[in-house]
């Protein structure tokens, strides 16, 4: 009972954590958005979400880039800080230009994502990924 009430941890406790959030936040993104994405692509490309005015289907492309190729790197923790920064983008311009205005109901999935990946861009990868085996 003593070490539920504690606030300290051990280093494995909080390796296992973030590997734990690396691969659910990656894993879940990449299958439920970034497939779906990669799936619908010649439906989307003429009307998705253009917030840069770079067109259409290259504010497509970019998004499956960042759900799908750089999810991935997440769950593999692999480059994982600069894969979570691409994600994190992604995030912030579904939450705060995507949804604007809109209920709080309607853009909670990204906004737990968002805050998911800016945990791991914060804290980076920890020991059980690629880039904590090569001592990065």
């Amino acid at each position: 009972m003593k070490k539920i009430l504690s606030t300290s941890y051990s280093e494995t406790a909080f390796n296992i954590g973030v590997f734990v959030s690396r691969v659910t936040l990656g894993l879940i993104l990449c299958i439920n958005h970034g497939f779906s994405k990669l799936t619908n692509f010649n439906e989307m490309q003429y009307t998705f979400f253009d917030p840069f005015h770079i067109g259409h289907r290259w504010s497509l492309i970019l998004s499956i880039f960042a759900e799908v190729f750089s999810a991935l790197l997440v769950v593999l923790g692999l480059f994982t800080r600069i894969a979570a920064l691409i994600i994190v983008i992604d995030l912030a311009v579904a939450v705060f230009l995507f949804h604007k205005g809109a209920p709080v109901k309607q853009s909670e999935i990204a906004i737990v994502f968002l805050s998911g990946f800016f945990f791991l861009l914060l804290v980076g990868p920890g020991k059980f990924s690629v880039d904590g085996m090569m001592g990065k």
